[in-house]
């Protein structure tokens, strides 16, 4: 007997709804980018650019001052924010992502924890955000935070004390084990990415192609499942719709491009038109 369920189109079908006709930005979420560092801008701007194309209505980036030009000339659409200033209103904020590009500076690590522990809403965390606590991965148990993590398996290596192999030998037990030691809705990424809940519910993705093993390509996921959690999808739904919709997003890429010479970016790009064909295979499903 199967102790997993796969992610399908019809179980994303379910939280994908067309918009009310009177909908404003301020209806559509409000994401915090705790992101990018010197010389990984581009990280911060795949994620806001990926929450922005999967429907946010505001995205905001706090990155490093020195890296404001190419946040705004990178993605125009989101406004950009000094570290300095995360904490004089965090509770705006419908969600956060914490993470792409952010470096390994110790400062950091302390946000982090304190950003966790002030809202309530959720908060996803990959990358650096992730080697950030590995040191203490319970510390995400006791947060206040809704929490969504989405390490790659060498991250869930150090975050387990495993070594990468172990991780992939069993990625369903791996993903269910970080689910449990985090208190995190967990997405281990890879082939066929894995969902687990702290509840111990898995879902396996059916979505997704060798061409998105490139560099970047875990930037737009942290941007994708923010914005849907963002938009009001609890964590575990936000979750697994996004590595559907990150996944389509690069078999419709790889239509195109082919697998060879997909990018990140193409991905990011590509995530407007996937909400846009679960949109009409959900009308189509209605008549």
């Amino acid at each position: 007997m199967k102790d997993y369920g796969l992610i399908t189109q019809s179980y994303v079908n379910t939280f994908i709804k067309k918009r009310e006709r009177d909908i404003h930005k301020g209806n559509c979420g409000k994401v915090l980018i705790f992101a990018g560092s010197k010389g990984m801008a581009g990280a911060a701007v795949l994620c806001a650019k990926a929450a922005l194309r999967t429907g946010a209505g505001l995205v905001r980036v706090s990155v490093p001052e020195e890296l404001f030009p190419i946040l705004q000339v990178g993605v125009p659409e989101a406004t950009c924010m000094t570290r300095e200033r995360l904490f004089e209103d965090l509770m705006q904020y419908s969600a956060i992502a914490i993470g792409p590009g952010l470096g390994d500076e110790i400062k950091n690590g302390n946000l982090i924890k304190k950003i966790i522990n002030t809202t309530d809403k959720p908060v996803v965390i990959d990358a650096d955000g992730l080697n950030l606590l590995q040191e203490d991965p319970g510390i995400m148990r006791q947060a206040k935070a809704k929490l969504i993590i989405t390490p790659h398996p060498g991250e869930a290596a150090r975050l387990l004390k495993r070594k990468t192999a172990e991780i992939n030998e069993n990625r369903l037990e791996s993903a269910r084990g970080l689910a449990a030691v985090t208190g995190a809705v967990t997405v281990l990424k890879g082939a066929d990415s894995v969902v687990a809940t702290p509840e111990g519910k898995t879902y396996i993705n059916t979505t997704g192609n060798p061409g998105m093993a490139t560099g970047g390509s875990g930037d737009v996921l942290t941007g994708v499942i923010a914005a849907l959690a963002g938009q009001g999808l609890e964590p575990e739904a936000a979750a697994a719709s996004g590595v559907f919709l990150h996944g389509l997003a690069g078999d419709l890429a790889s239509d195109r491009v082919g697998e060879y010479g997909l990018i990140a970016s193409d991905i990011a790009d590509m995530v407007a038109i996937a909400v846009k064909s679960i949109l009409e295979f959900r009308e189509t499903m209605e008549k």
